[in-house]
């Protein structure tokens, strides 16, 4: 961050003195370009995150399912072993009689005694495949209890896994809300004239219209956007895990500048982030490092229409307010 400071701070120097080398000024555009891309890295990182959360959630959804219907193999198992030790119970009766019945009857008729013994055989047969059929039903049984605890145990660590990440995206927030709170207090006179605090994606979006900060075509604070700034100041400096990014808006209407110092609407809204980073840094302990200003242009409006109304909107400046998110992060890397 010190190095993206450094950059800005150089890209000033760069806008106000037309007399810098070209080559330097490609370099500073080649930084200011880096720059963008790590913002935009990180918001890609932020939707990683939340198609993890998704994957993880259906995931889980998927292993209880299949407990589910493990837990209903068992129960139709249990229920056929119980009827295989009915019919066994059975047989078993059946083949005592007739063993009592062959004893009985052999000094009798020779027919009748080979009836039985057919009879006993064949319930032998009967009873070794009623054994074997409940052998296997109880071999299954086993294998599913052991896919059953295995299913158990996945779920029990995806479900502690993901209690721990909503406990601590709950904490961001907390956070974000007690930001929101903070700054909605310590701004109270300025919103609905010309400033807004809102609350989204996880961050906290502080919108200044241009009214509030600057005059048309301008970049020069004037003394009430001071204020607000100087209140804002005070909040970030009591929370200083607080990543600050001012982005400044302009509307379609091409910058015809009265002087050189400024060529289109990309120069006008970089100079008024980098003015408005410079006023909050003013007088206040706020380690530079964590405040980023950029530009940009008409190309990011509020108001799609092209009315006076609109473009009013689109002017404007917002300080995007963003919490330290690194203990997220380095959960989710452990796995």
């Amino acid at each position: 961050m010190n190095r993206a400071f450094a950059i800005i701070s150089i890209i000033l120097s760069a806008s106000v003195l037309s007399c810098v080398p070209a080559g330097k000024y490609r370099e500073l555009q080649n930084a200011s370009r880096q720059n963008m891309i790590d913002r935009d890295d990180f918001r890609t990182e932020n939707l990683t995150l939340s198609m993890q959360n998704r994957e993880i959630a259906s995931r889980i959804a998927a292993l209880e399912a299949e407990m589910t219907k493990s837990k209903q193999d068992i129960a139709l198992a249990e229920i056929e072993r119980k009827k295989a030790r009915e019919d066994l119970n059975t047989i078993t009766e059946r083949y005592n009689a007739l063993q009592n019945a062959q004893e009985n009857l052999v000094r009798g008729n020779l027919t009748e005694t080979k009836k039985l013994l057919a009879e006993l055989q064949a319930a032998q047969d009967n009873l070794r495949q009623k054994e074997d059929i409940m052998r296997q039903l109880e071999h299954s049984m086993d294998l599913r209890k052991v896919s059953l605890d295995e299913l158990n145990l996945e779920l029990e660590k995806k479900n502690a896994r993901m209690a721990e990440l909503e406990k601590i995206l709950d904490t961001q927030k907390k956070i974000v809300q007690d930001l929101k709170q903070k700054v909605s207090e310590a701004l109270l006179g300025f919103e609905n004239n010309g400033l807004t605090v809102t609350n989204r994606d996880g961050k906290v979006y502080v919108s200044l219209d241009e009214k509030l900060l600057f005059k048309s075509a301008s970049w020069d604070i004037d003394v009430n956007g001071r204020n607000a700034l100087k209140k804002l100041a005070g909040v970030l400096e009591k929370n200083p895990g607080i990543q600050v990014t001012i982005e400044g808006h302009t509307d379609n209407v091409p910058y015809r500048p009265g002087s050189g110092n400024l060529s289109d609407n990309w120069d006008l809204s970089v100079k008024r982030a980098t003015t408005v980073v410079r006023t909050l840094l003013e007088g206040s302990k706020i380690n530079p490092a964590r405040l980023t200003a950029s530009g940009r242009s008409e190309f990011v409006p509020v108001e799609a229409a092209d009315t006076p109304e609109a473009r009013q909107k689109n002017r404007r400046t917002e300080i995007i307010l963003t919490p330290d998110l690194s203990e997220l992060y380095n959960l989710i890397n452990q796995y």
